[in-house]
């Protein structure tokens, strides 16, 4: 196999694997500023995807409790997640869930304040009372009044979707290298020359950093200026309760951002909600965040809490303003970002990958991406006003 590629994607977890299947494609068309593919047929790039671990997806896709929930991350990540919609639900990985959101007495201020930070977004939601939680979710407590429905929230295939990705992307030609541990990179004239120390090393016209919680080692690897990439700990723990959770329990997520819980084939997925800064590294649960996440489910409800059957953490990358960056590092040539995608990247995949392709091709918009605002997740904005 050649070691000169046209693009070589940093990463092989979903954000890397979405993007890689969506260059691969035969819809993708366009011209690779600085790269030697002007001019080619759509789909013929020679693209290269590598992944450090032996396996695309071990870290953060691999670990996700992932749902698509209009309002997760905000409205400015809302645009993203209703424009990936109608991929994930013809692409059949989309399983209906429903989400409730739920405040006690005193969140009326909280309620209120959510609805109008989505008004005119687009989003789904209805302010319901305690008649509706008791009935959504059997044996809350008392004091837990107050919420709102978000019905159109939906369970996502991780697994399923990231391999249709990794699928799309061997089918146009992508050469998938794992073990492939980035070490140096020297930028020499129009092409880049990436070391992957024993693995070897290869050429490419351009790097796609979709490096996830690595982003940041790997654009100053780059020599492009690092942007404040975070990685934060998530913790989740799966629990044998009684009664056992009703498989129609919607995802249930704490207005004020403390917990969120959610059925999953007889047993409870229960989170902390917890936001802990870290190094990039290979997360795991600890047993104060286990802890703390049963203290709080059981002021919610009185199930009862038989075993912790397994519990796992993975990690979330944020942007300092908590938006994925898609773009060129206009401060390196040759350096395009795919990163910065926090909790809510699964659910966004499709509508970020394509739009980042269409970004790094020079391509029309379409259909899916046509609403999303280039300026909002560009990484001009984490630069200095110097830059946008």
């Amino acid at each position: 196999m050649s070691d000169q590629f046209d693009i070589a994607i940093i990463g092989a977890g979903m954000a890397g694997a979405s993007i890689a299947g969506e260059l691969a494609g035969a819809s993708i068309a366009g011209e690779l500023s600085g790269a030697s593919i002007a001019g080619k047929p759509a789909g013929q790039a020679r693209i290269l995807l590598v992944e450090a671990e032996a396996h695309p997806g071990y870290h953060t896709t691999g670990r996700s409790a992932a749902f698509w929930e209009e309002c997760y991350g905000g409205p400015d990540i809302v645009p993203l997640t209703l424009a990936s919609g109608a991929y994930l639900r013809e692409g059949g990985f989309l399983a209906p869930r429903g989400a409730l959101y739920i405040s006690q007495d005193d969140g009326g201020a909280q309620v209120s304040a959510f609805i109008d930070s989505f008004a005119g977004t687009g989003v789904t939601i209805e302010k319901l009372g305690r008649g509706a939680i008791e009935h959504m979710v059997p044996g809350i407590r008392p004091g837990w009044t107050r919420a709102i429905a978000q019905p159109n929230c939906a369970d996502i295939d991780v697994a399923g979707l990231h391999q249709h990705y990794l699928a799309m992307a061997r089918r146009g030609g992508v050469a998938l290298r794992c073990h492939h541990r980035l070490q140096a990179a020297e930028r020499e004239g129009t092409t880049w020359r990436l070391d992957f120390g024993q693995a070897g090393a290869v050429r490419a016209n351009l790097v796609v950093n979709a490096a996830g919680a690595w982003a940041d080692e790997v654009a100053t690897i780059c020599g492009a200026r690092p942007l404040g990439i975070v990685p934060y700990r998530r913790t989740v723990a799966q629990l044998r309760i009684a009664p056992a959770p009703r498989a129609d329990l919607p995802l249930v997520l704490d207005l004020g951002g403390s917990f969120y819980f959610k059925p999953e084939n007889g047993r409870l997925w229960l989170s902390p909600h917890d936001e802990t800064p870290t190094t990039a590294c290979d997360a795991a649960a600890e047993e104060w965040d286990i802890a703390l996440a049963i203290d709080r489910l059981e002021q919610v409800v009185d199930w009862r809490i038989e075993a912790v059957e397994r519990k796992w953490a993975g990690l979330r990358s944020f942007a300092p303003d908590r938006r994925p960056v898609y773009g060129f590092a206009p401060d390196r040539e040759g350096f395009f970002w795919c990163a910065g995608q926090g909790g809510y990247g699964i659910q966004t995949a499709p509508a970020g990958a394509r739009f980042a392709a269409q970004l790094l091709t020079r391509s029309a918009r379409d259909a899916m991406t046509m609403a999303l605002d280039e300026k909002l997740y560009s990484p001009a904005r984490l630069l200095g006003s110097a830059l946008l």
